[in-house]
């Protein structure tokens, strides 16, 4: 399958993500709403956004400029590799 570059499908797929984020959210927070919950799922999504970006961008930016990551498999991949054969 080839890669998605048409413009108007790529901000598609963002409104999608965007819309189906909030719906689950907006479902979760039906269900038992609390302050506490509220803020455990604003914590939950900032964490792992901030995952999601150092796997993509710090690995690719600042710790290993030659490798272009294709997915998270192969951040993973690359980070096992890595540490199996003792390069930092």
């Amino acid at each position: 399958m080839p890669d998605l570059t048409n413009p108007k499908l790529l901000y598609l797929k963002a409104v999608l993500f965007l819309a189906t984020g909030l719906l689950s959210a907006t479902a979760l927070l039906i269900d038992v709403f609390s302050l506490k919950n509220l803020c455990l799922l604003a914590l939950t999504v900032w964490c792992f956004s901030r995952a999601y970006y150092f796997a993509f961008y710090v690995i690719q930016h600042y710790i290993d400029p030659s490798f272009r990551f294709a997915g998270l498999t192969s951040v993973l991949r690359h980070l096992l590799a890595t540490r199996a054969g003792g390069r930092k």
